[in-house]
């Protein structure tokens, strides 16, 4: 959950519009969208060497003499735009490449980079993101812009594609990837491990998982919900996670059918800051569970972001309270529904945490460096509860579940939820999301 900047041209011909993020102006890139990434990874554990083969289908927005890809501190060894040898150079974090023919107008075209070495994390001004040692094994956390750090890519949040992805690595590793199991083939030695992403999916939200796991099934229903732990946690695991049914029926009754066709929890054998979400996966550390139940706030929102960031992503990260307002509001459904404190009481109580703090966050836009601050959470969710007490129950769920499935799999705004919300009310609410989301003063609570 945080960014890093690096430099690069904007990819495109002369004079093409820029297509980056606003918050991370030099990830992403101009001129193209890309349809569908097919990963082929070779992984080895011991040494942390990644070999890769990515073959990337494209759709050019213009006549294109060059373009970019974002791409890490890996050693590119061939590239071929349709097949055919292409120029490029390579300076971290951009793969700059001339085709040998400009792509016209509209075109489909195919990428095909090669490239190898040992993998590390983006290093940025929210710590390290992407791909990243355990202490026997992977974790892949991208958010925001950890993808380049393990394959080339359109690394921004509104440039979503389709994936497959193949991971050979050592046998006794069980390899997790955001996706559909597709296939499991053993070699000598090796196993090879595909998914598929169907949906559309923007590239921080894939990921890899390498550890030496057993699988668990969470709950028995409609939607898959299984986990990948180590052995030892088995006994915490199934209790801290023990009402994830629950969990999962309640929030698909507050917002809908589950966006996805399975849900995997991932829990590290190490220590992790903070969990994070993945397309249809989830990642904590083993500090998450203690047999007592004491983060299942955490499996909460988690499991909220496959709605909330997932399935609608941010069209650009200066929204990102849609994501965290929302996830977070979430914990506080659940916890009403499970019989602890009442959502009023969790409003009431985190309302006094934001006025004991500085007012300088705006929600709506809160910076490159205040994106992942706490405030954002926590007044976001604050901006949802004053929403639902505005406009009453009936028509606030109405409101979300009609969100969700006018939007799926696809990219989202603020202006875009305010426009929503208003054909939900009976007045204006110009004047409630002015002051939730546009000051950074800090309005009554409604009651």
């Amino acid at each position: 959950m945080k960014p890093n900047a690096a430099s690069a041209s904007t990819g495109a011909t002369p004079g093409a519009a820029r297509s980056g993020d606003s918050y991370l102006p030099e990830h992403g890139n101009g001129g193209y969208r890309v349809r569908h990434y097919d990963l082929d990874l070779d992984y080895r554990v011991v040494s942390n060497r990644l070999a890769g083969r990515a073959d990337i289908t494209a759709a050019a927005l213009q006549s294109l003499s060059r373009f970019t890809l974002d791409l890490g501190r890996l050693r590119v060894q061939d590239v071929r735009v349709n097949g055919r040898p292409a120029k490029y150079l390579h300076r971290p974090d951009k793969l700059q490449i001339k085709p040998e023919r400009p792509i016209g107008a509209r075109d489909t075209f195919r990428v095909e980079v090669r490239y190898a070495g040992k993998p590390v994390p983006i290093s940025g001004r929210w710590g390290e993101l992407g791909w990243e040692e355990l202490s026997d094994g992977v974790l892949v956390a991208s958010q925001p812009n950890g993808s380049p750090s393990w394959f080339p890519c359109d690394d921004q949040p509104g440039a979503k594609a389709t994936f497959r992805v193949a991971v050979t690595t050592s046998s006794p590793y069980t390899v997790l990837v955001t996706g559909d199991p597709v296939l499991q083939q053993r070699g000598a030695g090796s196993t090879t491990w595909v998914y598929e992403r169907r949906e559309p999916t923007s590239p921080y939200l894939m990921s890899v998982q390498i550890g030496r796991y057993e699988m668990v099934d969470l709950a028995v229903g409609e939607v898959a919900q299984r986990a990948a732990i180590p052995p030892a946690l088995r006994r915490h695991v199934t209790h801290d996670f023990g009402r994830h049914g629950e969990i999962m029926s309640a929030l698909q009754r507050l917002f809908g059918p589950y966006p996805f066709r399975e849900y995997v929890v991932v829990v590290a054998d190490d220590d992790l800051d903070d969990p994070v979400e993945a397309q249809g996966m989830a990642v904590f550390g083993r500090n998450h569970v203690d047999g007592r139940r004491t983060h299942e706030r955490l499996i909460v929102h988690e499991l909220a972001h496959q709605w909330f960031g997932n399935s609608l992503t941010v069209a650009d990260w200066r929204h990102i309270w849609l994501n965290e307002g929302f996830a977070t509001y979430a914990e506080w459904l659940w916890s009403g529904v499970c019989g602890d404190l009442s959502t009023d009481a969790l409003a009431a109580r985190w309302y006094g945490w934001v006025a004991a703090r500085p007012r300088n966050v705006v929600v709506a836009d809160p910076g490159v460096d205040r994106m992942f601050d706490p405030l954002v959470y926590k007044r976001g969710a604050l901006t949802v509860h004053a929403l639902r007490r505005r406009i009453g129950d009936e028509s606030f769920f109405a409101l979300l579940r009609a969100w969700v499935a006018e939007h799926p799999h696809a990219t989202v705004t603020t202006e875009q939820f305010r426009l929503h919300a208003q054909r939900f009310a009976r007045e204006p609410l110009d004047d409630l999301f002015g002051a939730w989301l546009d000051s950074p003063t800090l309005p009554p609570l409604p009651r």
